[in-house]
Protein backbone atom coordinates (compact mmCIF):
# COMPACT_ATOMS: atom_id res chain seq x y z
CA UNK A 1 0.00 0.00 0.00
CA UNK A 2 2.78 2.52 0.84
CA UNK A 3 4.38 1.87 -2.61
CA UNK A 4 1.55 2.31 -4.47
CA UNK A 5 0.99 5.71 -2.42
CA UNK A 6 4.56 6.26 -3.35
CA UNK A 7 3.79 5.88 -7.43
CA UNK A 8 0.86 8.47 -6.32
CA UNK A 9 3.20 11.26 -4.36
CA UNK A 10 6.57 10.84 -5.76
CA UNK A 11 5.97 12.72 -9.03
CA UNK A 12 4.34 15.46 -6.86
CA UNK A 13 7.32 16.07 -4.73
CA UNK A 14 9.87 15.31 -7.29
CA UNK A 15 8.63 17.75 -9.85
CA UNK A 16 8.29 20.25 -6.63
CA UNK A 17 12.37 19.34 -5.71
CA UNK A 18 13.25 20.36 -9.83
CA UNK A 19 10.73 23.46 -10.04
CA UNK A 20 12.89 25.04 -6.76
CA UNK A 21 16.52 24.45 -8.46
CA UNK A 22 15.20 25.80 -11.60
CA UNK A 23 13.53 29.13 -10.49
CA UNK A 24 16.25 29.69 -7.91
CA UNK A 25 19.29 29.02 -10.66
CA UNK A 26 18.91 32.82 -12.25
CA UNK A 27 18.08 33.94 -8.47
CA UNK A 28 21.44 32.66 -7.58
CA UNK A 29 22.87 34.29 -10.54
CA UNK A 30 21.50 37.86 -10.03
CA UNK A 31 22.40 37.57 -6.18
CA UNK A 32 25.89 36.37 -7.15
CA UNK A 33 26.63 38.93 -9.32
CA UNK A 34 24.37 42.22 -8.12
CA UNK A 35 24.57 41.34 -4.25
CA UNK A 36 28.02 39.09 -3.83
CA UNK A 37 28.55 36.29 -1.20
CA UNK A 38 26.08 37.97 1.11
CA UNK A 39 23.15 37.78 -0.76
CA UNK A 40 24.04 34.64 -2.71
CA UNK A 41 24.52 32.96 0.37
CA UNK A 42 20.56 33.84 1.75
CA UNK A 43 19.22 32.74 -1.60
CA UNK A 44 20.68 28.91 -1.14
CA UNK A 45 19.82 28.89 2.52
CA UNK A 46 16.23 30.08 1.00
CA UNK A 47 16.54 27.74 -1.71
CA UNK A 48 17.36 24.33 0.80
CA UNK A 49 14.56 25.81 2.91
CA UNK A 50 12.04 24.43 0.47
CA UNK A 51 13.63 21.80 -0.80
CA UNK A 52 13.94 20.70 2.66
CA UNK A 53 10.15 20.48 2.68
CA UNK A 54 9.20 18.78 -0.36
CA UNK A 55 9.38 16.08 1.98
CA UNK A 56 6.61 16.83 3.44
CA UNK A 57 4.61 16.05 0.04
CA UNK A 58 5.41 13.18 0.50
CA UNK A 59 4.21 12.95 4.25
CA UNK A 60 7.32 12.70 5.51
CA UNK A 61 9.21 15.20 7.83
CA UNK A 62 12.73 16.30 8.68
CA UNK A 63 14.05 17.11 11.91
CA UNK A 64 17.16 18.52 13.41
CA UNK A 65 18.52 18.50 16.82
CA UNK A 66 20.92 20.37 18.20
CA UNK A 67 21.67 21.15 21.90
CA UNK A 68 25.30 22.18 21.71
CA UNK A 69 25.96 25.68 21.58
CA UNK A 70 28.86 25.63 19.26
CA UNK A 71 31.23 28.56 18.47
CA UNK A 72 30.60 30.97 15.69
CA UNK A 73 34.47 31.94 16.06
CA UNK A 74 36.39 29.65 14.58
CA UNK A 75 36.26 26.92 11.93
CA UNK A 76 33.48 23.84 12.45
CA UNK A 77 34.58 20.89 10.35
CA UNK A 78 30.95 18.80 10.31
CA UNK A 79 31.39 14.86 10.17
CA UNK A 80 27.99 12.86 9.08
CA UNK A 81 27.55 9.73 7.70
CA UNK A 82 25.83 9.93 4.25
CA UNK A 83 22.50 8.35 3.05
CA UNK A 84 20.68 9.87 0.80
CA UNK A 85 20.46 12.88 -1.54
CA UNK A 86 18.01 14.49 1.25
CA UNK A 87 20.71 14.48 3.60
CA UNK A 88 22.19 17.74 2.13
CA UNK A 89 18.90 20.30 1.97
CA UNK A 90 18.42 20.57 5.94
CA UNK A 91 22.57 20.82 6.88
CA UNK A 92 23.06 23.71 4.30
CA UNK A 93 19.82 25.15 6.06
CA UNK A 94 20.30 24.37 9.66
CA UNK A 95 23.69 24.95 9.39
CA UNK A 96 23.91 28.23 7.66
CA UNK A 97 24.85 30.36 10.49
CA UNK A 98 28.30 28.31 10.40
CA UNK A 99 28.64 29.05 6.54
CA UNK A 100 28.92 25.34 6.19
CA UNK A 101 30.58 24.61 2.38
CA UNK A 102 30.98 21.26 1.21
CA UNK A 103 33.49 19.03 0.09
CA UNK A 104 31.96 17.41 -3.20
CA UNK A 105 32.28 15.35 -6.75
CA UNK A 106 33.45 18.06 -9.26
CA UNK A 107 31.33 16.20 -11.61
CA UNK A 108 28.70 17.85 -9.84
CA UNK A 109 30.05 21.56 -10.78
CA UNK A 110 28.48 20.77 -14.34
CA UNK A 111 24.59 20.04 -15.67
CA UNK A 112 22.39 20.46 -12.44
CA UNK A 113 20.49 23.64 -11.90
CA UNK A 114 20.85 25.77 -9.09
CA UNK A 115 23.25 23.05 -7.51
CA UNK A 116 26.10 23.08 -10.05
CA UNK A 117 25.97 26.90 -10.04
CA UNK A 118 26.40 27.17 -6.10
CA UNK A 119 29.55 24.57 -6.19
CA UNK A 120 31.15 26.56 -8.51
CA UNK A 121 30.88 30.02 -7.25
CA UNK A 122 29.94 28.95 -3.15
CA UNK A 123 33.30 28.81 -2.00
CA UNK A 124 33.24 24.90 -1.06
CA UNK A 125 35.56 22.39 -2.48
CA UNK A 126 35.08 20.48 -5.69
CA UNK A 127 37.59 17.38 -6.26
CA UNK A 128 38.45 15.12 -8.86
CA UNK A 129 38.80 11.65 -7.43
CA UNK A 130 40.42 10.70 -10.30
CA UNK A 131 43.37 13.06 -9.81
CA UNK A 132 44.57 12.89 -6.37
CA UNK A 133 47.03 16.27 -7.07
CA UNK A 134 43.79 18.01 -7.71
CA UNK A 135 41.94 16.98 -4.95
CA UNK A 136 44.65 17.72 -2.29
CA UNK A 137 45.48 21.29 -3.92
CA UNK A 138 41.57 21.98 -4.09
CA UNK A 139 41.53 20.81 -0.07
CA UNK A 140 44.01 22.78 0.79
CA UNK A 141 42.45 26.12 -1.12
CA UNK A 142 39.45 25.47 0.54
CA UNK A 143 41.19 24.79 4.34
CA UNK A 144 43.12 28.40 3.73
CA UNK A 145 39.69 30.07 2.77
CA UNK A 146 38.18 28.30 5.77
CA UNK A 147 40.61 29.81 8.26
CA UNK A 148 40.70 33.30 6.50
CA UNK A 149 36.89 33.83 6.47
CA UNK A 150 36.03 31.91 9.48
CA UNK A 151 34.14 29.11 7.69
CA UNK A 152 33.00 25.53 8.22
CA UNK A 153 33.22 21.95 6.03
CA UNK A 154 31.11 19.48 6.08
CA UNK A 155 32.26 15.98 4.66
CA UNK A 156 31.08 12.79 4.21
CA UNK A 157 34.28 10.63 5.23
CA UNK A 158 32.07 7.38 4.34
CA UNK A 159 33.00 8.40 0.35
CA UNK A 160 29.81 6.66 -1.21
CA UNK A 161 25.66 6.98 0.34
CA UNK A 162 24.74 4.15 2.31
CA UNK A 163 21.38 2.13 0.75
CA UNK A 164 20.71 0.46 3.83
CA UNK A 165 21.74 2.89 6.86
CA UNK A 166 24.73 0.97 7.71
CA UNK A 167 27.54 3.25 8.55
CA UNK A 168 30.53 2.58 6.40
CA UNK A 169 34.09 2.79 7.37
CA UNK A 170 35.48 6.58 8.11
CA UNK A 171 38.26 7.81 5.47
CA UNK A 172 40.07 10.45 7.17
CA UNK A 173 42.53 12.12 4.52
CA UNK A 174 40.43 14.66 3.98
CA UNK A 175 40.04 15.78 7.15
CA UNK A 176 43.69 15.40 7.95
CA UNK A 177 43.88 17.60 4.61
CA UNK A 178 42.09 20.22 6.13
CA UNK A 179 43.42 20.40 9.77
CA UNK A 180 46.69 20.58 8.43
CA UNK A 181 45.87 23.81 7.21
CA UNK A 182 43.03 24.98 9.60
CA UNK A 183 44.45 23.50 12.98
CA UNK A 184 41.88 25.43 15.04
CA UNK A 185 38.99 23.95 13.04
CA UNK A 186 36.36 21.98 15.99
CA UNK A 187 35.48 18.74 14.66
CA UNK A 188 31.38 18.01 14.89
CA UNK A 189 29.47 14.30 13.88
CA UNK A 190 26.22 14.54 12.76
CA UNK A 191 24.13 11.51 12.78
CA UNK A 192 21.69 10.89 9.71
CA UNK A 193 18.92 8.38 10.34
CA UNK A 194 16.66 7.03 8.25
CA UNK A 195 16.88 9.06 5.23
CA UNK A 196 17.75 6.16 3.09
CA UNK A 197 14.50 5.05 3.51
CA UNK A 198 13.18 7.49 1.47
CA UNK A 199 14.70 5.55 -1.62
CA UNK A 200 13.98 2.31 -0.13
CA UNK A 201 12.16 1.05 -3.72
CA UNK A 202 15.38 3.11 -5.62
CA UNK A 203 15.12 5.66 -6.72
CA UNK A 204 11.65 5.67 -7.90
CA UNK A 205 8.73 5.97 -6.22
CA UNK A 206 9.64 7.78 -3.24
CA UNK A 207 9.15 6.17 0.35
CA UNK A 208 6.35 8.08 1.62
CA UNK A 209 5.86 9.03 5.61
CA UNK A 210 9.96 8.56 6.04
CA UNK A 211 10.76 10.38 9.63
CA UNK A 212 14.23 11.39 8.81
CA UNK A 213 16.53 12.92 11.86
CA UNK A 214 19.65 14.74 11.72
CA UNK A 215 21.54 14.93 15.37
CA UNK A 216 24.55 17.27 16.58
CA UNK A 217 26.53 14.98 18.47
CA UNK A 218 29.19 16.18 21.11
CA UNK A 219 31.79 18.17 19.27
CA UNK A 220 35.43 16.35 19.26
CA UNK A 221 38.84 18.69 19.77
CA UNK A 222 41.54 17.59 17.85
CA UNK A 223 44.14 19.02 20.06
CA UNK A 224 47.26 16.29 19.01
CA UNK A 225 45.27 13.04 18.94
CA UNK A 226 45.93 11.26 15.43
CA UNK A 227 43.82 11.85 12.52
CA UNK A 228 42.24 8.01 12.13
CA UNK A 229 41.74 8.10 15.81
CA UNK A 230 39.50 11.17 16.09
CA UNK A 231 37.74 9.70 13.03
CA UNK A 232 37.28 6.79 14.67
CA UNK A 233 35.73 8.36 17.43
CA UNK A 234 33.49 10.31 15.12
CA UNK A 235 32.37 6.97 13.50
CA UNK A 236 31.41 5.37 16.82
CA UNK A 237 29.34 8.05 17.98
CA UNK A 238 27.38 8.67 14.53
CA UNK A 239 26.85 4.66 15.01
CA UNK A 240 25.93 4.34 18.34
CA UNK A 241 22.38 7.05 16.81
CA UNK A 242 22.56 5.48 13.40
CA UNK A 243 22.60 1.85 13.85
Amino acid sequence: MKKLLGYILSPIAISAFFLLLLIFHPIQWVCYNWGGYKAHKRSVDLLNFFLMHTAYLMGGSVTFINKYNLPLDRPIIFIANHQSLFDIPPLIYYLRKYHAKFISKVELTKGVPSISYNLKVGGGANIDRKDPRQSITELVNFATRMKNKNWSAVIFPEGTRSKNGKVKPFQSAGVATLLKKCPNALLVPIAIKDSWKMNRYGSYPLNPFTRMIWTVLEPIEPGKTPVDELMKEAEDKIKAVVE
